[in-house]
């Protein structure tokens, strides 16, 4: 008498990974969530919202708090999110949700869609048929330090602190220099994009480059803009050789979703 009731219960916790307009099941079936099965859909206000099952024990609001304090944990979360709205991004337009969103069961999520609706209808139309590309501007090694003059009076140690006094004022200025070579990229790559976005510069030890990063740009691009849109990348890279430029992507358009406020029964990672 209980097996009724227990199959018409609504799915315990929902890790939401991101909305589209419709989606194949099966398609689906071949994505792997966070607990390594398959993502489902929820269905609601003509949206679907694909989610993983996110059981409480583990993705409850005390554990998940814990978790999210554990390096490793969170970088294996994210990946794990990040495939399954890159393949989702592969197949059309979606809204990605943030990283750590989980909703006590699927009729939240159902909630959720109902109340965000229009706005998410919007921002899918907004999406479809581009992708967000990113561009990143490096100082280019040597470009920045310039070689000090000669001696002149004053002897030895007159000497070095003059070589050194213009090192370190070649060194601002090349920073200088740098930073509005950026803002000029910036600048003419808006124009051909959809819109831009400037992120903070990541440090060395996140991106992994071996000199400081001056530019970390978004941009949403119309797919057919996207053979001008690296022609251009290329061009400001000539034209600017202080830095050099790494264009990346696609990505699925995370900088390009508006914040909104979390439900009471999602939690989001510590920034």
């Amino acid at each position: 008498m209980s097996s009724t009731r227990e199959e018409s219960a609504p799915v315990a916790g929902a890790w939401l990974h991101g909305v589209v307009r419709d989606v194949d099941p099966t398609m689906l079936a071949g994505i792997t969530g966070m607990d390594g099965g398959p993502v489902r859909g929820v269905s609601a206000a003509g949206l679907v919202a694909v989610v993983s099952a996110a059981p409480p024990d583990e993705y409850g609001e005390e554990p998940l708090r814990h978790h999210l304090e554990d390096l490793a944990w969170l970088e294996r979360a994210a990946r794990a999110h990040h495939g399954v709205v890159e393949a989702l991004a592969q197949r059309g337009a979606v809204v990605p949700a943030r990283l750590a969103t989980v909703h006590s069961d699927d009729s939240r999520v159902a909630l959720s869609l109902v109340e965000c609706a229009a706005e998410l209808l919007a921002t899918l139309d907004r999406l479809t048929g581009r992708a967000e590309w990113g561009v990143k501007g490096y100082l280019v090694p040597g470009a920045v330090v310039r070689a000090g003059g000669s001696d002149g009076p004053g002897g030895v140690g007159t000497a070095y602190l003059r070589r050194r006094r213009a090192q370190l004022t070649a060194r601002e200025e090349g920073q200088q220099a740098a930073s509005a070579a950026a803002d000029a990229v910036h600048t003419a790559l808006g124009e051909l994009a959809v819109a831009g976005r400037r992120h903070a510069p990541q440090d060395r030890r996140l991106s992994g480059a071996a000199t400081a990063m001056v530019l970390n740009g978004a941009y949403l691009v119309d797919r057919p803009a996207l053979p001008r849109f690296t022609d251009l990348v290329a061009a400001l890279g000539d034209r600017h050789p202080g830095i050099r430029l790494e264009l990346t992507g696609p990505w699925p358009a995370y900088s390009f979703v508006a914040e909104r406020p979390q439900p009471a029964h999602a939690l989001r990672e510590p920034r």
